[in-house]
């Protein structure tokens, strides 16, 4: 499953958000750098690509890291988030809808794999009131565009339609959301304003490095590939593969891991190249396989190598310094060793075939080169 996906629907999904979000409430905490606390309020036009964190993405991410089963080559989600997750809310003895309901939503995540592509939902919407809300006139509707009431609402039906296209998927979705509004009242809210609070100063130093030294030398990059501007979200759960969203020049969203000290700072740098080069990546596979390797899932895989391996050749074209470290990151990621040579590991674990490996160059070389 690539990272970087074009929405249907979104427009419209987000139009009838916002005109739900006089009615508010529920988990909406925001903080970008610099601020004091969770906000609503929008980052300064003025500012390209600013580093933000968003409770309800985060909460929503949580549900499907303790749910599925991320067997993925580059995971999802942090080592081990589920487990601690657990030991955390056994600590505080809390128990939620989202723990009674575990196996129901697991089961169905089993049958259906497809719905993991959900986790770019919340993407598309600024609060999680506006997430429920649409949800709800969703399921009221059955998942059919016609029984809306306006254009807005059957865009925004439609929308979710795309993820949720049967009955069994949108009871899935609604237990799903039942579960989350519980696990946030009881656990995950004061669990985020805590995180928050405690990684503040390794938000304010990612920002610094992102704005003053790697942005600027991304950004030729990130205007020939249509990601001129945007949000990045840095979020709790997320390990090495992001997610991400991109809607045209302007609205695009990458959301990458939120590291746990200073110190490790810079590994949200790394994301953040992954996924921007996500989109090149696909093109060099999908151009470079055969039908037969698409059916059987070796094209996934190279796509996953792809964005590693592009994201490593970006950095290395803007920011030698750190490609050591990106190489390090993503080694440890799929929890291979580096060894005594770690550009020899990092080649033969993300392997591609000479032919992507060759496109991947071409269009990196095309985009850095364009005006």
């Amino acid at each position: 499953m690539r990272s970087l996906v074009r929405v249907f629907g979104l427009a419209s999904a987000v139009a009838f958000a916002s005109a739900c979000a006089s009615v508010g409430g529920g988990t909406g905490g925001s903080t970008t750098s610099g601020g004091a606390g969770p906000t609503s309020e929008q980052p300064s036009p003025a500012i390209i690509w600013p580093i933000k964190t968003r409770e309800h993405v985060d909460l929503w991410l949580h549900g499907f890291a303790v749910l599925q089963e991320d067997t993925t080559f580059v995971p999802f989600f942090k080592r081990g988030y589920s487990t601690d997750m657990i030991v955390l809310k056994n600590r505080a003895n809390v128990v939620s809808q989202l723990d009674a309901n575990r196996d129901k939503l697991r089961a169905r995540l089993a049958l259906n794999p497809q719905l993991i592509n959900a986790q770019f939902v919340p993407l598309s919407f600024a609060t999680w009131g506006e997430l429920t809300q649409t949800v709800d006139v969703f399921v009221h509707a059955n998942g059919d565009p016609r029984a809306a009431s306006s254009q807005q609402q059957a865009g925004a039906i439609a929308f979710l339609a795309a993820y949720f296209q049967t009955g069994a998927d949108r009871d899935w979705l609604r237990l799903f959301v039942q579960s989350l509004d519980d696990e946030s009242s009881r656990f995950y809210h004061s669990y985020w304003v805590q995180q928050q609070r405690e990684r503040s100063n390794v938000l304010d130093l990612v920002d610094t490095l992102w704005q003053r030294t790697y942005r600027p030398r991304m950004q030729r990059f990130l205007n020939n590939t249509q990601q001129a501007q945007g949000t990045v979200l840095l979020s709790l759960p997320l390990d090495g593969e992001g997610r991400s969203l991109t809607n045209g020049k302007q609205s695009n969203t990458i959301t990458v891991t939120f590291p746990e000290r200073p110190s490790d700072a810079v590994e949200a740098i790394y994301v953040i190249a992954h996924e921007a080069v996500s989109g090149i990546a696909s093109t060099a596979v999908n151009d470079n396989i055969t039908p037969e390797q698409r059916r059987t899932g070796l094209g996934e895989r190279y796509q996953s190598a792809a964005a590693v391996r592009g994201g490593a050749l970006l950095i290395q074209r803007t920011s030698p310094e750190i490609l050591d470290g990106y190489m390090r990151y993503y080694l440890k990621s799929v929890n291979r060793p580096v060894g005594s040579n770690v550009q020899a590991a990092f080649t033969a674990t993300f392997t591609l075939t000479d032919t992507i490996r060759d496109a991947l160059v071409r269009q990196l070389d095309v985009v850095l080169g364009g005006i």
